[in-house]
């Protein structure tokens, strides 16, 4: 039996096994999310599903057991991308997880974090437990300078696998973030909140990647880096130069290099490079758009200079590309 996500412009799952066994439990079908399909430009986008009273107070929020969705399948979502934040928290897994185009195993005591935007696909083997959070802005997105900070910098920390120990501080809290949503006493919103905020203290104090931030990094380089990873990702079809996101900083070319040189030794420009490939890459890959249309989305209007910084950067043409992964 395996859950497959293989046609996003149809609906999200696509299941082998009888129909009547899954469709039976209306109450497991209220907690999938919906994909929302745009037009040829855009890539397909996972949303989450609550009651519209629910997105008009408080925005959107979903947490559930890896084993109620698996129901001992297998599980494989194709590739797509997400409008909101996305926690997976593993205690016994496999499988494989990529993200942005970077492959990650899934083993025990593995914890995934995807920010909104980020493009994904998923395989879990038979037999994972642990929990599955959805959240947007909408339903937490702090006012509170630090933890703001806190979530920008969890965001960019994608994976992280933990010893035993400091693995179940965090399978805890999200434990205790079930039992609000499923009983839903007064306050369990403001409550999940809470919960969230002690979350991404524990993730950051606990998790170690060799691809997090650099330690040698300041707090201040740190938030301005996040902050200049934030405007690339709004506005790189339309900024694509350093002058552009320095004047949106209020920093110097200088002053923005040292930033990044310090944070991930890297120029600006660098970085401004790698993430119009990124995006590039994603609608390769997640769309059937031609290379022309891509380039429009990007905010190309000569579509031979932008297979041309595509080559130059990746060593391949975008159509070459797309058919590596075909």
């Amino acid at each position: 039996m395996i859950f497959k996500l293989s046609n996003l412009s149809l609906s999200y799952y696509s299941i082998k096994t009888t129909p009547p066994a899954f469709l039976a439990n209306s109450e497991r079908l209220t907690t999938l999310t919906n994909i929302r399909t745009f037009s040829m430009k855009q890539i397909p986008v996972r949303q989450i599903k609550t009651s519209q009273d629910e997105l008009a107070s408080h925005g959107r929020f979903t947490i559930r057991r890896i084993e109620d969705i698996m129901k001992h399948a297998e599980l494989v979502h194709n590739l797509h991308r997400h409008d909101f934040y996305f926690i997976l928290c593993l205690h016994k897994g496999d499988g494989i997880h990529e993200i942005d185009f970077k492959e990650y195993k899934v083993s025990n005591n593995s914890i995934f974090i995807l920010r909104p935007g980020q493009v994904h696909q998923l395989n879990l083997k038979p037999g994972c437990t642990g929990y599955l959070a959805e959240f947007d802005s909408g339903f937490y997105h702090p006012i509170d300078k630090s933890a703001a900070q806190r979530l920008r910098r969890s965001g960019n920390k994608n994976f992280c696998v933990l010893d035993q120990s400091r693995f179940k501080r965090l399978h805890d809290i999200l434990a205790i973030m079930f039992e609000q949503y499923r009983d839903k006493e007064e306050g369990y919103q403001d409550a999940t909140r809470s919960a969230l905020d002690i979350f991404f203290i524990e993730y950051l104090r606990q998790s170690t990647h060799p691809n997090s931030i650099a330690k040698t990094a300041g707090s201040y380089s740190q938030e301005r880096y996040e902050e200049f990873i934030e405007l690339m990702e709004k506005n790189i079809a339309t900024h694509k130069q350093v002058a552009q996101y320095t004047a949106l900083m209020n920093l110097s070319a200088y002053q923005l290099n040292e930033i990044t040189k310090t944070t991930v030794a890297k120029t600006a420009s660098e970085l401004i490079n790698e993430h119009i490939i990124l995006e590039a890459k994603r609608y390769l890959l997640a769309t059937s758009n031609q290379v022309k249309d891509i380039a429009d989305t990007l905010g190309y209007e000569d579509v031979s200079y932008f297979i041309r910084f595509f080559k130059k950067q990746t060593g391949d043409t975008p159509e070459i590309f797309r058919q590596h992964f075909k």
